[in-house]
């Protein structure tokens, strides 16, 4: 079976349309990002994994970053090169990596390799990094927007094989009312397995235009479903 990532790339109606808007009401960020700009993230963060960590299909990592449209260029890229994630909490053995913040850099001293996203609105590094901490921004840049999977992830998500999470994904689309061409915005997170699976993936797997809202102000929402035309409100 082809990946979350070819699933969640292919389902959109119109590449070029917004996939993902990121607000953050704490900084005041907002990032668009369409399918094709999302893929070419997506891209060079798989290149990234295979050619510069050497993670292969059936290798896992540990994902330990808040709600951010990097952490979906991580996620994506990762299942798209085969690799699985699992979140802080859970079950895992094996662990090749941890994707984190800065602030969390110190959580994982007997990493095996740890990088560091920024989650900065145009992508760009950290400095004063501890040494051999990988800077994700800087170090995906180089690679291709071009990516030729292998094999699939066997769990992309903990005890989840692709189909399990896609099937999941879209009964919860289906149960919020989520079609293509829906504008989602939500403001629940992925911590975990099943949010990573019900908040992300599910709107986008039925190619669905998703809207995420970080540190929410409640009193912004509604304001902010009508200037961005969502039609699906998920809090």
């Amino acid at each position: 079976m082809a990946s979350i990532t070819a699933a969640v790339l292919t389902a959109t109606p119109d590449p070029t349309r917004p996939m993902l808007t990121f607000y953050d009401d704490e900084t005041g960020e907002r990032t668009e990002l369409s399918a094709l700009t999302l893929g070419n993230w997506a891209a060079k963060t798989a290149n990234f994994f295979r050619d510069e960590l050497g993670l292969a299909s059936g290798d896992t990592i540990l994902v330990d970053l808040p709600e951010h449209w990097q952490t979906v260029a991580i996620l994506l890229g990762a299942w798209w090169a085969g690799v699985g994630v699992v979140t802080p909490g859970a079950d895992a053995d094996d662990v090749r990596a941890v994707v984190t913040s800065s602030a969390r850099v110190d959580d994982y001293p007997d990493a095996e390799e740890t990088v560091v996203a920024s989650l900065d609105p145009f992508g760009i590094g950290v400095p004063g990094l501890p040494v051999g901490v990988i800077d994700y921004g800087p170090s995906v840049r180089i690679h291709s927007d071009n990516f030729t999977p292998g094999a699939d992830a066997p769990h992309p998500l903990p005890g989840r094989t692709t189909g399990q999470v896609l099937d999941a994904a879209r009964d919860a689309a289906a149960d919020a009312g989520i079609t293509s061409g829906s504008r989602v915005l939500t403001t629940l997170g992925w911590h975990d397995a099943d949010g990573i699976a019900v908040n992300l993936v599910a709107p986008l797997a039925v190619g669905a235009s998703l809207i995420v809202v970080a540190h929410p102000d409640e009193s912004k929402l509604e304001s902010r479903a009508a200037t961005e035309r969502a039609d699906v409100i998920r809090r």
